[in-house]
């Protein structure tokens, strides 16, 4: 069921980073696993270079599982993809599974590395359960690094692969 109250629903306030606004409707009930008339939650459309946006919907409870009905990412993988490791660190902090594959099989791994996302790279690969695990694709996340030019982030999976 899509979710307003009064002009700004905690979907809008999450997008925009609003948090002043995100708290006044949590406090006040807005459900923080509400969906948009998108059918997506504050988690899924929440603007991650806002880190205490991210920890307020974490802390009143905001679902980490949530998968998108299209590729099935999950907020993991979308965080991880946009390069935020601020808001990884806090999903992983509240459960989120980074060994979680989406529909082409990729890890959120893959995602951060595809996009040269290196600080997100250097936090979750050794919390990954096979960092040298091959997608639906058949890359793994050193050669989708590679493929894109990435090439600090492909060295940074050669160093920790060689030392472990």
């Amino acid at each position: 069921m899509a979710e307003r109250s009064g002009l700004t629903s905690s979907c809008d306030a999450s997008a925009t980073g609003d948090l002043q606004t995100l708290l006044f409707l949590l406090q006040n009930g807005a459900e923080v696993n509400g969906r948009n008339r998108y059918n997506q939650n504050p988690l899924q459309v929440v603007k991650w270079s806002c880190t205490p946006v991210v920890e307020a919907l974490l802390w009143a409870g905001a679902d980490v599982t949530v998968r998108d009905p299209v590729l099935n990412l999950t907020v993991t993988h979308d965080a991880a993809r946009a390069g935020f490791g601020d808001s990884v660190c806090a999903l992983l902090n509240y459960g989120a599974n980074v060994n979680s594959v989406d529909q082409l099989g990729n890890l959120p791994l893959h995602l951060a590395a595809e996009e040269g996302n290196l600080e997100v790279v250097q936090l979750i690969i050794g919390l990954t359960a096979d960092p040298e695990a091959a997608n639906g694709e058949g890359l793994t996340a050193r050669q989708l690094a590679e493929r894109r030019g990435k090439m600090e982030t492909a060295r940074c999976i050669d160093e920790y692969l060689g030392q472990n």
